[in-house]
Formats: C-alpha cells, sequence, structure tokens
C-alpha cells in the first residue's frame, strides 16, 4: 500500500468537488454565472460570435482567480499587494552613490593635493 504526500506539505490542498480545491470551485463557479449572465446580456445587442468572445473575456480573470498563484499568494493577495506598493502607498527611491574608498581616504588625498600645490 502506497500513500502520496506532498514534498513541499504547505502546497497540499484538499478536493473538495470535482478534484478543485473550494476556492477554485467558487471562481469557476463565479466564472460560469459571469459568462451566462454576459451572454443573455449581450446576446440581443451584438451577433453570436461577438458574444462567445465576450463571454470568455468576461469569465476568464474570475476563473483565473482560482488558479494563479504568485510567490504563495492567492491572486487577491497578490492585486491587494500591488495596489498598495503602486496606488496606495508609493515611495520615491533615490539612489545616492557613496564611494566608501574616496571617504576613507579623503583626508589623505586632500593632504596630497595640497603638497602638490606647495611644490609648484
Amino acid at each position: 500500500m502506497e500513500v502520496k504526500i506532498n514534498r513541499e506539505i504547505r502546497n497540499y490542498t484538499e478536493s473538495m468537488f470535482f478534484g478543485l480545491s473550494m476556492r477554485q470551485f467558487i471562481f469557476s463557479i463565479l466564472a460560469v454565472v459571469i459568462a451566462v449572465a454576459l451572454y443573455f446580456l449581450l446576446k440581443p445587442a451584438v451577433g453570436m460570435e461577438a458574444v462567445s468572445w465576450m463571454c470568455i473575456l468576461g469569465a476568464v480573470p474570475f476563473a483565473a482567480m482560482g488558479f494563479i498563484t504568485y510567490h504563495g499568494m492567492t491572486a487577491e493577495q497578490f492585486i491587494w499587494a500591488w495596489l498598495r506598493s503602486e496606488m496606495i502607498e508609493p515611495r520615491e527611491i533615490i539612489f545616492e552613490p557613496v564611494n566608501l574608498y574616496y571617504e576613507a581616504l579623503k583626508s589623505k588625498i586632500k593632504e596630497h593635493e595640497s603638497e602638490g600645490i606647495k611644490r609648484s
């Protein structure tokens, strides 16, 4: 008898419905609801081919949010982190290089330059 265990235990997700985790299942259902709503709202206004593309484009972000992780963050955690770093709390980082070698020898360099002026 063999029991499979993930190498990284933190990556374990329990399958709830149809082999999907609860999060994936909820976002999949949400994507289907969005696609159906777009179909019925847009079918009278535009042609069938355009409606099908709009349904796909409307459902993809919600379906992706259930499956995508980035650096261990879920999609909404990533979106919140991006909003905080780019919109809410943006910081301008200024780089000012420091020559440590020059700073350490500044007094000697000035002493050497003053000696060169006295000699001439």
